[in-house]
């Protein structure tokens, strides 16, 4: 069997590809994240999955590649991950009370045996209206800075919300496994 390389530094990934009790190793991929200009969210979402399971791939050409990428997409425009506190405290401002879809994009790459897939998985998010102190309260018991659209579902940020949709739940929270598997069964893995 093909060694399976997640390529990416996202605990949360790592986290999630542990679930399909299949060995794995870790490789960071080395892609430019910045989005060109007038690059629609969901379009930047696959060109950087895409890029980083080709990145590692390269280094590692017998081994089945996973990439993917989540943009956060507040009417067209990417939100990506917040960094700090203030910039947080502005995403969730300004996506109170409104829908946000997250592109969660994942490729699966074979450079040996030629195979490349990717996929879009697109998350519907409707976030509450928010007051000022419901996200200075939420930010400073999570602090999801490193997450894109300020706030983790999987934790207490889901009080935040209205609404999920999404026939990929995982994707929401970094990597689509429905999506995933699915890729890995055609690269020649055994999932489950």
């Amino acid at each position: 069997m093909r060694t399976l390389i997640l390529g990416s530094t996202s605990r949360y990934r790592r986290e999630l590809l542990g679930r399909l009790g299949l060995p794995f190793e870790v490789a960071a991929p080395e892609v430019d994240e910045t989005p060109r200009p007038g690059e629609p969210p969901a379009e930047l979402a696959r060109r950087l999955a895409l890029a980083k399971a080709h990145d590692v791939a390269q280094r590692h050409p017998e081994a089945v590649v996973i990439g993917s990428d989540q943009v956060a997409d507040l009417d067209g425009e990417p939100l990506g991950k917040p960094g700090d506190h203030g910039r947080a405290t502005a995403q969730l401002r300004r996506m109170s009370g409104r829908t946000v879809i997250f592109q969660t994009a994942v490729a699966v790459v074979c450079r040996s045996s030629g195979l490349v897939q990717q996929d879009l998985a697109p998350v519907r998010v409707e976030f509450r209206r928010l007051s000022h102190e419901e996200i200075e309260r939420y930010l400073q018991a999570e602090r999801p800075y490193d997450c894109a659209g300020s706030a983790k579902s999987e934790g207490l940020g889901i009080a935040l919300l209205d609404a999920i949709h999404s026939d990929d739940p995982t994707a929401l929270v970094g990597l689509p496994l429905i999506r995933t598997c699915r890729m890995l069964r055609a690269a020649g893995l055994q999932v489950p």
